[in-house]
């Protein structure tokens, strides 16, 4: 490799939209020193996703293959193996597939790229068909990875079993917290610029893109009976839907149907979660499961208190403003613990979560540091897990 040419490390991952791994990644890549460390993306989507322009504009790439699903996996694995030989550029593969990776990372094992990387950032619960598929790649992806790369334990512990525990690279989602350090300013023009000039009123934010996993049916139940116990209050929803925004438009009906369509705010992808975080009061969390979400270190950085379910790990509590609700607890209940915590926590000092999180570790200045030196030395010195 030319002295004057970067490492690109093959990233693998479903589409760049804003997603919680995909944010991370790019918080990553903006922040390494890119004359020494890059990324390029290897994706199965065939539209543009919202990451694309600024990864290019970053310097890299993106190929496209065919979708991971069981009808292509045959395809997938002849298109994956055609591209690292026609690509041999590539001798680090970071895959944030889940247990997807197992096919790629497997070819690129038999392939002989020396990193092979696996990164857990999930721990999906319950079973359906797709669970037989999951646990059989589970089961053998340790087997062709050289690192394991978790977001937090409980998802570690899901990818990779907990015997390989101790082997687990815990790899912070780490954020830049300045641009979430808490401006009473801006945190005012942010709330009259969507129609929240009573500084009494209460903003109830959430974002997550229109997904099962996120709980968005129950959200709105509980939001409704924190509208009866506080009618001064709205409900800011960020994120996208999927391509159909099928479940999208059934969460619509439903706030139409409650009679809440003034009170709730659809906001879509956006680019300026930083922004909106300002303008709310408190921040909720009801998933269904969670690895480490991104959103609730960007939340806490803004100083934010949060309320998540018990399924979400009692990890991504880094500041000790996070409370944790069943989710067999009633709507009720829970709007009147939101409430509470609202109440104890006004008047505060928010623009402390900032520190907060960046004393936590999670600031990505040093994060990413570390990450683009790990690179380099692994490449230098491969190793097994």
């Amino acid at each position: 490799m030319p002295e004057h040419s970067p490492l690109r490390v093959l990233v693998l991952d479903t589409v760049m939209d804003r997603g919680g791994a995909e944010t991370m990644m790019m918080n990553y890549l903006r922040h390494f020193d890119r004359e020494q460390v890059t990324y390029d993306f290897l994706v199965n989507r065939d539209y543009h996703a919202a990451y694309e322009d600024e990864i290019e504009a970053l310097g890299g790439r993106i190929y496209r293959m065919c979708p991971m699903y069981p009808q292509y996996f045959g395809r997938y694995k002849r298109e994956f193996r055609a591209f690292l030989q026609q690509h041999p550029e590539y001798q680090i593969i970071h895959s944030n597939l889940e247990e997807r990776s197992y096919f790629p990372l497997r070819i690129a094992a038999e392939q002989g790229i020396p990193v092979r990387i696996a990164h857990a950032h999930n721990r999906p619960v319950g079973f359906d068909l797709k669970s037989i598929f999951r646990e059989y790649f589970r089961m053998r992806l340790p087997k062709y990875v050289t690192h394991m790369f978790a977001c937090g334990t409980e998802a570690g512990d899901w990818l990779f079993g907990e015997k390989n525990r101790d082997k687990v690279i815990q790899q912070r989602n780490a954020i830049d917290t300045a641009v979430y350090r808490y401006d009473p300013s801006l945190a005012a023009q942010v709330r009259a610029e969507f129609g929240v000039t009573d500084p009494d009123t209460f903003v109830l934010g959430h974002v997550g893109r229109f997904f099962p996993q996120k709980n968005h049916t129950f959200l709105i139940d509980i939001f409704a009976e924190v509208h009866k116990q506080c009618p001064n209050s709205v409900l800011w929803l960020v994120g996208g839907g999927e391509l159909n925004d099928e479940l999208k438009n059934q969460i619509k009906a439903k706030v139409e149907g409650l009679g809440l369509s003034d009170a709730v705010r659809f906001f879509g992808v956006r680019d300026d979660v930083n922004r909106l975080l300002q303008g709310m009061d408190s921040f909720i969390l009801p998933s269904l499961y969670e690895g480490l979400p991104v959103t609730m270190i960007e939340a806490q950085a803004s100083g934010l208190p949060c309320t998540i379910s018990d399924r979400v790990p009692r990890q991504c509590d880094v500041t000790g403003n996070v409370q944790i609700i069943g989710l067999d607890e009633p709507p009720a209940a829970w709007a009147k613990r939101i409430l509470d915590q609202h109440a104890t926590y006004a008047g505060t000092d928010r623009a402390s979560g900032a520190d907060a999180v960046a004393h936590a570790g999670f600031d990505i200045t040093s994060n990413a540091e570390w990450l683009q030196k790990f690179y380099l030395d692994a490449l230098a010195k491969p190793a097994r897990v």
